[in-house]
């Protein structure tokens, strides 16, 4: 049965249909404030310090407080933060126009942010901050950078034939075999860019067959943390959730209480999905230096140690810093998904209503 609250990967879907925003600042601004920030760096105490800035974040809240207070301490910037989901932001973000308070939007998933950029809402990015990071993690037009990276998986209850036999497509889910022993979380903004990898591989009419089969084998959950301690628990026997849910259920259950594993999709496979978080400043920002140093820092070799060791368990970008040693090796799990093969979501959004996955 689908979600009945209103998914937040919905809102994002009903953003689409709104109007382009005019009255955004012009990017000359950005540039202004470049000078203030050295490469992969927070920039200068001094040309910073007393300034403030407003954060839009769909992060994990506590790796971005970690995140704030090091940059406060390091600049002397003020950072107001404002956490939600990041399609519900978007949405905010868009409907706030000009009028938006919003200096930086970090998001978890690419389509957030290309819904922003496709309304113009956003600035470019100091070349110096995208430099500190691969190109391919960041918005080919440069106007948001990658911040930390992250993993598809499959997570399993342990001893199950889920577990023993686990699948190595996302697309054996939709089988009949499936039936009764899956869960899967489509309210969630992480699901839509594996609908989008399925689409890519099989089409548009082979993805809604797919979907089609996954709403008669799984039940639906309202998110991926309750997807985790459903197949804990042994309520269903596997689902598709991205890596770090399991590690921080894990960590909330300790080793005696984790009676699941994680399994991860063979390469090549759609579901071997590596997706990006970014970080953007908005083209109306009215403190475009203080943002500009921000993005600067979360690129940082300081701030993306401070990611790697997170109980956010994601993986840091910048060249020289290393995950955490339990995570396996990023390119043995699954490729980076073009962010332009991502696009904004739209079209796997509108198969998941088509199909009754999201109401």
């Amino acid at each position: 049965m689908p979600v009945s609250r209103r998914p937040a990967a919905l809102v994002l879907a009903v953003s689409l249909s709104l109007p382009v925003l005019a009255g955004c600042g012009s990017s000359g601004s950005a540039a202004a404030g470049a000078s203030a920030t050295g490469s992969g760096s927070a920039g200068s105490a001094s040309s910073l310090a007393g300034q403030s800035l407003t954060l839009y974040s769909g992060q994990h809240e506590q790796t971005v407080k970690t995140l704030v207070a090091d940059f406060e301490k390091r600049t002397g910037v003020t950072v107001r933060v404002r956490s939600g989901d990041e399609a519900e932001l978007a949405t905010q973000l868009l409907q706030e126009g000009k009028a938006s308070p919003a200096d930086v939007f970090y998001a978890e998933n690419p389509p957030a942010l290309t819904v922003l950029q496709e309304q113009g809402r956003l600035a470019p990015v100091r070349p110096a901050t995208l430099a500190a990071v691969p190109a391919a993690d960041s918005s080919p037009k440069g106007d948001w950078v990658g911040v930390s990276s992250r993993a598809a998986a499959f997570v399993a209850a342990t001893g199950t034939p889920a577990d023993t036999a686990p699948p190595t497509s996302v697309l054996d889910l939709a089988k009949p075999q499936w039936k009764g022993r899956l869960g899967i979380a489509p309210g969630e903004t992480d699901f839509s860019p594996v609908v989008t990898e399925v689409i890519k591989s099989i089409g548009v009419a082979g993805a809604t067959e797919w979907l089609k089969g996954l709403k008669a084998n799984a039940k639906v959950y309202a998110s991926n943390e309750d997807l985790a301690v459903a197949v804990n628990s042994g309520e269903v026997q596997g689902g598709v959730v991205d890596h770090y849910y399991w590690y921080r259920l894990r960590d909330e259950k300790t080793a005696a209480g984790t009676h699941s594993k994680l399994h991860y999709f063979a390469k090549g496979d759609p579901g071997a999905l590596v997706d990006v978080s970014g970080a953007a400043v908005l083209a109306g920002s009215k403190h475009q230096q203080a943002a500009q140093a921000f993005l600067a820092y979360l690129t940082s070799v300081p701030a993306q140690r401070l990611i790697a060791a997170s109980e956010s368990y994601e993986y840091p970008l910048a060249a020289g810093v290393s995950a955490k040693a339990e995570l396996p090796p990023l390119t043995s799990v699954g490729a980076l998904a073009p962010v332009a093969d991502l696009g904004d979501g739209k079209q796997a959004l509108q198969l998941l209503q088509d199909t009754g996955l999201l109401a």
